[in-house]
């Protein structure tokens, strides 16, 4: 398993892909899992996509019948990603606590 940092927007969309979701309904969700904190634009939504499509980390799928919108969802391979990213997060804040004393 690759070990890489990713990006916030990365590990974002990753999240929101439990369930099928179209690129709208991407944006929608990662906008509402950050509180607003995070909006994606359409190139940065679509970039990012088309990369972790490449990688295996997610798949698109047909969405609704007579839509042409096409949805994606996470792969087993991108779970595993996003889990390593997590424990990765996990391990900064550790240390962080550790030298900031909280």
């Amino acid at each position: 398993m690759e070990s890489i940092a990713l990006t916030e927007a990365v590990f974002y969309i990753l999240l929101s892909l439990r369930s099928p979701l179209h690129g709208y309904g991407i944006m929608q969700k990662v906008e509402n899992m950050s509180n607003g904190r995070v909006r994606l634009a359409a190139g940065t939504l679509y970039g990012a996509i088309s990369s972790m499509v490449e990688k295996g980390w997610i798949i698109g799928i047909q969405g609704e019948k007579n839509s042409r919108k096409k949805e994606y969802v996470i792969t087993e391979r991108g779970i595993a990603i996003a889990s390593a990213e997590l424990s990765r997060l996990k391990e900064l804040v550790a240390n962080g606590e550790t030298i900031i004393g909280r």
